[in-house]
């Protein structure tokens, strides 16, 4: 980017270039008085100009904004007798489990395992609440930021959202309140709020808990809108959009004034990860698999996706990985306590037969990301993920041909979006 450039631009080149998944934190960290992330015309939660901004400011907002900036667990919280894989990182613990209580287990996704350690946290005294994020009230395909209390607020906040979720906008005001809570979110999410906590003390003091998915990417909205017109529904009169849950996966619920329909979950995502239509920032993301996090949670279907088969009746199993003693101590008391069933340990490669597309990718994107620099864009800086050491355990055409990919959907436009303007009542 030109030296000359205006904060203004610089803050929308993040935009532009394809790398902002719309978490919230560059509205925490400007005020919202100077940025407001809204729902903008092309149907993201992006980031709009409101006031004005100085360089100062942008400069915070790049050292904490996810599509610039991506690290794996602090140094201070890996433990000496930690294991360190090269794909899957840092851990303690790998194990198979699910909800102890059954309606935690079939109202969430896969084995409910989050909603259960959400729920043993507040019910334990271990936290006042839990930020993570519920389905939005005022676009069905969308979550938003939402505080949990008690078991009934988590019940009500549970299933995988698909959607844009600024689940960061609020930090500010979360973190006023000086209250001990954990944070549940996308591992970009996690990243912002890491990146975040080095330039807001109370973070690291306040946030007790670390707890995220292993991450396919979320779909992007021209996806649910053509999801919706094959299914022969009108976008306009959708009151409510389930993704999964209820069953594993569960099929996806679509709600309109006139009854609801029920479709598989394939139905939205199709047949196999060729089929996912993700924003960019995903395709090269450095850290799906929630390296910063105290534990990471993963579904567990050999091959990376259910079969149309699979039963609406499974009751759905997890892969947990805990990364951090905190994280193992978590998933020991939650389970002595009940609110966490142990199946048996697993290693890493159980978790690459579960999620070969976490693997695939994980190899790929330190290419992905000189196909970038290559195409004079931004590329997130990173840390502590090794994908340059992955990248060389590769034979020199594979990463080539990574590379020059990239740089190609660059060229074609592939990896661009327009300038942020505020969709009409947003």
């Amino acid at each position: 980017m030109s030296s000359e450039a205006s904060p203004e631009e610089r803050l929308y080149a993040i935009v532009e270039q394809g790398l902002c998944i719309g978490c919230g934190l560059c509205q925490a960290v400007a005020g919202a008085d100077k940025i407001r992330v809204c729902k903008t015309q092309n149907g993201y939660l992006q980031p709009v100009v409101v006031g004005e901004l100085d360089h100062a400011c942008v400069d915070k907002i790049y050292a904490s904004c996810p599509g610039t900036r991506v690290e794996g667990l602090p140094e201070r919280l890996v433990e000496a007798d930690s294991k360190l894989d090269n794909v899957w990182g840092p851990w303690r613990r790998m194990l198979r489990g699910w909800a102890g209580d059954a309606e935690l287990r079939f109202e969430g996704s896969t084995g409910g395992v989050l909603s259960a350690l959400a729920a043993y946290l507040l019910e334990s005294k271990r936290v006042e609440f839990i930020l993570h994020v519920k389905t939005s009230t005022t676009d069905p395909s969308f979550g938003e930021s939402t505080l949990s209390y008690a078991r009934a607020d988590v019940l009500e906040a549970a299933g995988s959202r698909y959607g844009p979720s600024a689940t960061l906008v609020d930090i500010n005001e979360v973190l006023d309140r000086e209250q001990a809570f954990a944070f549940i979110g996308k591992p970009c999410d996690i990243a912002a709020l890491r990146n975040y906590a080095q330039q807001d003390a109370r973070v690291d003091r306040l946030v007790g808990y670390w707890l995220t998915l292993v991450c396919g990417g979320f779909g992007t909205p021209a996806s649910t809108q053509d999801f919706y017109r094959r299914m022969a529904i009108n976008p306009n009169e959708v009151t409510g959009l389930r993704y999964r849950g209820r069953g594993c996966p569960g099929p996806t619920r679509v709600d309109t004034a006139a009854g609801s329909s029920e479709f598989h979950y394939l139905d939205f995502w199709g047949e196999d990860e060729t089929c996912w239509a993700l924003p960019f920032r995903c395709k090269i993301c450095p850290d799906a698999i929630g390296e910063a996090a105290d534990i990471a949670v993963a579904d567990t279907w050999p091959g990376g996706s259910p079969t149309r088969e699979a039963s609406v009746d499974d009751p759905g199993v997890n892969a947990l990985v805990a990364r951090s003693a905190v994280g193992e101590e978590l998933i020991a008391a939650a389970a002595a306590a009940g609110a966490l069933q142990v199946d048996y340990d697993i290693v890493p490669d159980t978790l690459s037969l579960y999620q070969p597309h976490q693997v695939n990718k994980k190899y790929a994107v330190w290419a992905r990301h000189q196909g970038l620099t290559d195409a004079g864009r931004l590329a997130p800086q990173t840390a502590g993920l090794r994908i340059e050491a992955l990248a060389g355990e590769l034979p020199a055409a594979s990463n080539a041909f990574q590379r020059e990919g990239t740089r190609q959907r660059v060229e074609q436009g592939k990896a661009s979006e327009p300038r942020p303007q505020a969709a009409e009542n947003s």
